[in-house]
């Protein structure tokens, strides 16, 4: 078609720099950093005053404390000191792109491992709704990575083959905007098709009957073939080879109207327990392998099972950043949209909104080299991982591919080779190609690794939530999933890529100091379990007070430091249209993983590092329990499975009520107060914090209540703690 230099003049996107909280942000850090220095003096003078070794320790121990959490402050002022805003314009890509059959290839990647953690449905409807974005059918290849190697999950992806040919032109003929068919179908919108709603509902009641029956029988004599390898003996989730089936070709096949339809491939790598597989990273790669050979795409989009679209126009966004010819663009290696969730609560009382993580943090590093890659909702371009943005680019680097897909048979050897376990042998690939290896949070180190290789990325944000996914609804699962991604955090500060030497040498010093502050984040373990402990044993033990007394000028001090990071922390919130809520639970969250999953994260990072057990990938279920959901959205804490987890917060929670009561009760008797007030300050803040796990222990019924033993395992630990320090 041809171009008018009145489009020709349209941009694809502009970025705006964030001036208010830009100039807000570099004074409070003047301010604050003033403050810190004042507090470092402070703790210098009593430590050489120190009346006896034991109170050296103890105050060189509030002194660790504190230069921790100013280190940890430090960092986090890269984020803080150039956040920007980007918005995109999809209806100027004719100006670069052309017509519609000029489009470029997209492979899709959607990952899951477990179908009895992640039901297959789910997975169906993440697949559906990404094969239904406004883009030419022709073009997309959806492919399904199954780690669990189960034929429950093909069987399910067999269906929604079949409903697909109904479903995506339904879509995309009457402008449906939530193209994911649960969602559609539950709404409360009135489907305009009854007809493709009871197909949906048998589909799905299919899948469901195969799950309960744990295998599939039910299938014709076209599809018997698929399932052979499945009924050979020896093939287990653990151990077998390589299975690599298309269930939709769009050069063979069409929807119910006659047009095109996405090509869909389901693939499970070879499995051997003589092979180490990566997890995820290994999935990925082999994913990048097959799809390379069958599709080759030059833009990729990586999808959790769990994760639908939002939005049909989400790949129209990604392609105003990948398409664009300048050459800055052209260093671009991935495009990352946040991750938003369904189904939160009114105060998401677990944290697992990770506002700060997904959305302000991202905007800030976006001012330098680009956002971290998190896993999922994220557009790469191919090329970037075979090698540095100098190299020079094959056929979809710099340009792209337009030809229509073709895809390979799958008994093509060379296929099957692809995602083999021994393809990798002595090889580049997860070290300096592909996904990269070395650390249990591989979105992290890959999107970390690709920035020291000189790529940069883009961070979309757009008005309507792109993908929207589930979240843990009880409390096991979301500390589990932290202690996991603390590990793998851990895995990359404690080695050569360490981003405040490697990263930092080959980055730049802000973004070396915003991969940092993600490294080192397992380290507030130190200063909350020291100012959750310490102030409260000393009220206990009557040892001379911690903190100045409530008339020096010291104790104002304190407490502007602690109002300005809490202050500054809440606003960053609140100007993501966060909630006051939802801040709270946040910072809720924050100080009990400090004494849960962070705690528990160096204790497996030492057990790896002498070998004494190995460290596993566990996925959060996705199942969801009707009356965890009950009490989840009632805003319930889940406590009904017993884990050490829960042993250590309930330690730490008795420890602080009971010091904080004789505190208080001590200080009122002998009129001591204004000497104790900053410690009896931290104690009730802690404990107001700690008001779930209290209720949990002693006024709750319901099955989500503390299981009796760890109460009173918790309250054996936290008496002779407390009787230790006052005898």
């Amino acid at each position: 078609m041809g171009i008018t230099p009145e489009i020709e003049a349209l941009p694809l996107h502009k970025l705006d720099l964030d001036a208010p909280r830009i100039i807000f942000n570099r004074i409070h850090a003047v301010m604050y950093s003033c403050g810190i220095l004042a507090l470092l003096y402070h703790h210098i003078v009593r430590l050489w005053n120190a009346p006896t070794i034991p109170s050296f320790f103890v105050f060189l121990t509030m002194l660790v404390a504190d230069v921790v959490l100013a280190f940890q402050w430090a960092l986090t002022q890269s984020f803080r000191w150039r956040p920007v805003r980007r918005q995109e314009f999809p209806e100027n890509l004719p100006r670069v792109i052309g017509e519609e059959s000029e489009f470029p290839k997209l492979d899709v990647f959607v990952c899951t491992a477990d179908p009895y953690k992640e039901p297959p449905i789910g997975v169906v409807n993440t697949a559906l709704s990404v094969m239904a974005f406004d883009y030419p059918s022709e073009k997309i290849s959806v492919y399904v990575s199954d780690d669990g190697g189960s034929e429950l999950t093909l069987f399910a992806f067999l269906e929604a083959a079949k409903f697909a040919r109904h479903w995506l032109p339904f879509c995309k003929e009457n402008k449906i905007v939530d193209r994911c068919p649960e969602v559609y179908f539950g709404s409360n919108a009135v489907c305009s098709s009854p007809e493709l709603r009871e197909m949906y509902e048998v589909m799905k009641a299919r899948i469901e009957r195969v799950m309960e029956l744990g295998r599939v029988e039910e299938v014709c004599e076209a599809e018997e073939g698929m399932f052979k390898l499945w009924r050979v003996q020896g093939f287990t989730r653990q151990d077998h080879p390589p299975v690599i089936q298309p269930l939709l070709q769009s050069e063979k096949d069409s929807d119910v109207g006659g047009g095109k339809i996405p090509n869909l491939i389901y693939l499970s790598r070879e499995k051997s327990r003589t092979h180490h597989h990566h997890f995820k990273a290994g999935a990925l790669n082999a994913l990048l392998r097959v799809s390379g050979r069958m599709s080759d795409a030059p833009f990729i989009l990586t999808l959790d099972c769990d994760m639908y679209s939002n939005d049909p126009g989400t790949a129209l966004r990604a392609l105003c950043y990948l398409v664009d010819d300048d050459q800055e663009m052209q260093r671009v290696a991935y495009v990352q949209f946040p991750q938003l969730f369904r189904g939160l609560n009114k105060q998401a009382i677990y944290g697992c909104e990770y506002k700060r993580l997904f959305q302000i943090n991202p905007t800030g590093m976006d001012g330098f080299q680009g956002t971290s890659y998190v896993g999922t909702g994220c557009f790469f371009r191919r090329r970037a991982f075979y090698g540095s943005p100098s190299l020079p680019s094959g056929n979809n680097g710099n340009g792209y591919s337009t030809s229509v897909t073709n895809i390979r048979s799958s008994d093509d050897q060379d296929v099957q080779h692809l995602a083999s376990c021994s393809y990798e042998d002595d090889t580049s690939w997860g070290h300096q190609v592909g996904f990269r290896y070395g650390s249990l949070v591989e979105d992290y180190f890959t999107g970390y690794r690709l920035k020291c290789e000189g790529w940069r990325s883009i961070f979309c944000n757009p008005e309507r939530p792109a993908f929207l996914g589930d979240v843990p609804i009880n409390l096991a699962d979301a500390l589990s999933q932290n202690e996991r991604w603390d590990v793998g955090l851990l895995e990359v500060t404690l080695s050569k890529y360490n981003p405040l030497v490697f990263g930092v040498k080959n980055m730049s010093l802000p973004m070396g100091m915003c991969y940092g502050h993600y490294a080192f984040s397992p380290f507030y373990a130190l200063p909350v379990i020291i100012y959750g402990l310490l102030p409260q044993i000393s009220l206990l033990a009557r040892i001379p007070p911690l903190f100045p007394k409530a008339s020096s000028p010291c104790f104002y001090l304190y407490a502007y430091l602690f109002v300005g990071a809490y202050g500054q922390d809440l606003l960053d919130f609140l100007c993501e249209r966060g909630t006051l809520q939802r801040w709270w639970s946040d910072q809720r969250m924050w100080m009990i993983r400090g004494t849960s999953s962070y705690l528990f994260a160096f204790i497996q990072f030492s057990f790896k590092l002498i070998g004494v057990s190995g460290i596993g990938f566990n996925l959060t279920t996705k199942i969801i329990d009707e009356d965890e959901r009950k009490r989840y959205d009632q805003g319930v804490f889940e406590f009904g499975a017993a884990s050490p987890y829960f042993i250590s917060m309930g330690t730490f929670a008795l420890v602080n009520i009971i010091s904080f009561t004789l505190g208080l009760v001590q200080g009122l008797l002998l009129k001591s107060i204004g000497e104790v007030l900053a410690q009896l300050l931290i104690s009730g803040f802690v404990v107001v914090n700690c008001w779930p796990i209290y209720e949990a222990m002693i006024l709750r019924t319901d099955k989500g209540r503390m299981p009796s033993r760890t109460t009173i395992l918790s309250a054996m630990i936290a008496s002779v703690l407390c009787c230790a320090a006052a005898a």
